[in-house]
């Protein structure tokens, strides 16, 4: 057969899996999750290797609820890919929603030691240490990612949830007043969930109230 021939077999067999991967988005696009999950599949099938589609499938079978799955994949793709920290953060999100926060933290923090800039990585880690009662170590993933995304409501949010715990009134008042200047409904939700245990004649508390109600008015 003719080099050229040969050339042409080998770019069809490598478009084949990604025509697959093609076809599954549109299937998800119309909610036909398990025909898209068969298309992702046969990808796999044509080339095991396929990150690309073993992630796809991890994320479809996490948005699923489907967390040991969606584990399997990512997983997968990781022993092909071991530094793609994009997998490593969506296996951390799956570990956090399937409850098992610890994994969730290690996984999280190989995705930010490997890209330091993942917003989401920092954030997530943020809450899975809050669910385990880490206040502290929560409060400091939580400012990574309120640093990079300085506009990002629920990073802020969580942040202030995490200094209330750790009774940090002067840095939950300054999380307060900086949500305020964006998003003032997110910002009341916060008020009032802090106030709730908070001693009302507290700084956090009268001057955050304060600052919402003249904004609002």
């Amino acid at each position: 057969m003719p080099a050229g021939g040969v050339g042409l077999i080998c770019l069809a067999m490598k478009i084949k899996p990604w025509w697959y991967v093609q076809r599954s988005r549109l299937f998800t696009l119309f909610k036909q999750h398990e025909r898209a999950a068969d298309e992702l599949r046969e990808a796999l099938r044509l080339d095991p290797a396929y990150v690309r589609a073993a992630c796809a499938l991890g994320f479809l079978y996490g948005s699923l609820g489907r967390y040991s799955l969606a584990i399997e994949h990512f997983e997968a793709a990781l022993k092909i890919e071991p530094d793609n920290a994009i997998a490593l953060f969506d296996l951390g999100y799956v570990h956090h929603q399937k409850g098992d926060h610890e994994l969730a933290i290690t996984a999280f923090k190989d995705a930010v030691r490997l890209k330091p800039n993942i917003d989401r990585a920092w954030y997530g880690m943020g809450l899975a240490l809050a669910a385990l009662g880490r206040h502290e170590e929560a409060a400091q993933a939580l400012e990574q990612a309120a640093r990079l995304q300085p506009m990002n409501t629920y990073a802020w949010y969580e942040l202030g949830i995490a200094y209330h715990a750790l009774n940090k009134r002067e840095r939950l008042d300054e999380v307060i007043a900086h949500l305020n200047r964006f998003d003032p409904k997110v910002t009341q939700h916060l008020v009032r969930a802090t106030a709730k245990t908070a001693d009302k004649s507290g700084p956090a508390a009268t001057h955050a109230a304060r600052e919402v109600d003249e904004r609002r008015g």
